[in-house]
């Protein structure tokens, strides 16, 4: 079975569950983020925003976290890792980045990055209407602070998941440069190994462990690098962000 394939079939259990116990309540359920994009390449988990109508209550919840373990013993490995949100509609329809309505409240801080996916057609819609309908455009300075978040989070796990932070390094560097957020791992990864050959074997080794074809050796290599590789991204981040500054200034020198 193709990625592609698990990634539809849990959806499909997914969305069978959430009408069983939510009912009316469900009003959109939506993957986006590596699922929805056409390569057919590992990914480590699913990201998912479900949408409702009015708050969960207590039964609900205590519901909905038997699906996932379901869904967890089921649809292994990827049903482990269901990394997603529950968000009503109303904070759906706003800028403001949404309090999800299970797993301690969580503040989803990429709100912005998401938007854009879902706006883009990076998504797969699995329950509910056009996510255009939803999703509010996201501008350029929300953008860049949820970027910002991303690299914070990198910085405080690269000893524990050296591939992921090389990756989304990869594609935050491509992020500045391009302002271009609709961007799989995956795809910014080929464009990084390409555009900087010294990274290339880093890179190749973070897809390699993506896939869970790493060997120790490269996990080992991976951890003493990857200082070195986010030293590299801050410059990298910092000289597009200048670039940007400088297009804007002289555009505005330009106007009449």
């Amino acid at each position: 079975m193709t990625i592609n394939e698990q990634v539809r079939a849990i959806g499909e259990a997914f969305v069978h569950g959430l009408r069983r116990i939510l009912a009316k309540k469900l009003y959109g359920l939506y993957i986006y983020g590596a699922a929805a994009f056409p390569e057919d390449v590992p990914t480590g988990d699913i990201d998912f925003h479900v949408i409702l109508t009015d708050p969960l209550a207590k039964d609900e919840r205590s519901r909905l976290y038997e699906l996932h373990d379901s869904l967890a013993r089921d649809f292994p490995p990827l049903g482990v890792d269901m990394d997603g949100y529950y968000i009503l509609l109303a904070d759906a329809r706003s800028a403001s980045p949404p309090q999800s309505q299970m797993w301690q409240r969580a503040i989803d801080e990429s709100w912005a990055l998401y938007r854009q996916h879902v706006r883009a057609g990076r998504v797969i819609v699995l329950h509910g209407p056009d996510p255009k309908e939803i999703y509010p455009t996201a501008t350029w300075p929300e953008i860049e602070q949820a970027l910002e978040r991303e690299l914070q989070y990198v910085e405080d796990h690269l000893d524990q998941y050296p591939h992921y932070c090389i990756l989304q390094l990869c594609r935050l560097i491509y992020s500045h440069e391009t302002r271009d957020v609709v961007v799989s791992k995956a795809q910014a990864s080929d464009w990084a190994g390409d555009a900087f050959p010294e990274w290339k074997r880093h890179i190749e080794l973070a897809r390699k462990s993506y896939a869970r074809q790493a060997t120790p050796e490269d996990t080992e290599f991976m951890l003493t690098e990857i200082r070195a590789f986010l030293k590299f991204a801050h410059t990298q981040i910092e000289n597009a962000r200048q670039r940007w500054r400088q297009q804007g200034a002289a555009a505005d020198a330009d106007k009449p």
